[in-house]
């Protein structure tokens, strides 16, 4: 058996995607052949003609994305990003340590590898938009694998079911940017929460400032309450990817902070 940790631009995406090209370029086609004239058809006709192209470029985007995190692929960014993210991960023998945004386990079973002698939880809300992610498929990559030391439950990243100060680690892997928030640094502080005195994190996202705000403040912050060793690490420069791959794909932005509490 071999884990399926399927991929980050979702084969269903593409594909309602690619079919909302298909029906444009039809409806465009045929509104340019009917033997009609008028201002309806001559407004018509090229907005139909622009949606088709728009949809074009999205759909050809999205199979680049597609092609990019593929495990199976040449390029296999998913895989590098995840193995990049582990190698920051470090848990005491018998601590645990919390993956939050688990979505297929991957980042979760990398780290439960790289620490056999500890355990690893991870949660999610597994939310429709990512149909395929769910825990089953979890538990069943963790088998593959052949690890015994994760866990899956679901989940919200706003308000997790744990209190505070209950793990060695916590880790993240692109998560934050999808939750519709104005103030995404709480939500890292609300992670931050469930992590012991001298716990580690290593927190992957998009930390944009047009997401996250001033990041740099941030640290400050942190560095104030007493966190230690806390970095931000531009991942868009070598580490993880191209500053071109991350300019086309739409990471401009990614970072890792990491750190101690």
């Amino acid at each position: 058996m071999k884990a399926d940790y399927k991929n980050w631009m979702p084969k269903g995406m593409v594909a309602t995607t690619a079919g909302i090209m298909a029906f444009f370029l039809v409806l465009s086609i045929i509104f340019t052949a009917m033997p009609v004239s008028g201002p309806v058809k001559r407004i018509l006709v090229p907005l139909l003609w622009v949606i088709t192209l728009v949809c074009v470029i999205v759909t050809v985007w999205m199979y680049l994305m597609y092609r990019a995190f593929s495990y199976n692929g040449k390029r296999q960014m998913s895989k590098q990003i995840i193995e990049g993210v582990a190698a920051y991960v470090k848990i005491p023998d018998g601590g645990k340590g919390l993956d939050v945004g688990c979505g297929s386990g991957a980042l979760t079973i990398a780290s439960a590898k790289k620490n056999p002698a500890a355990s690893m939880t991870g949660i999610d809300r597994w939310g429709k938009e990512y149909a395929s992610f769910n825990k089953k498929l979890c538990e069943s990559n963790s088998a593959a694998e052949g690890v015994n030391n994760t866990s899956f439950m679901q989940g919200d990243a706003v308000k997790l079911p744990f209190a505070d100060e209950t793990f060695d680690l916590v880790t993240s892997n692109y998560v934050y940017h999808n939750i519709p928030s104005k103030d995404r640094q709480a939500i890292l502080l609300e992670t931050l929460r469930t992590l012991k005195k001298g716990g580690t994190f290593a927190i992957h996202d998009i930390m944009s400032r047009a997401k996250y705000g001033d990041m740099d403040a941030f640290v400050k912050k942190l560095k104030s309450m007493g966190y230690e060793d806390v970095q931000l690490i531009d991942t868009t420069k070598g580490m993880f990817m191209s500053g071109f791959e991350a300019c086309w794909m739409g990471l401009s932005g990614s970072a890792l902070l990491t750190g101690r509490k």
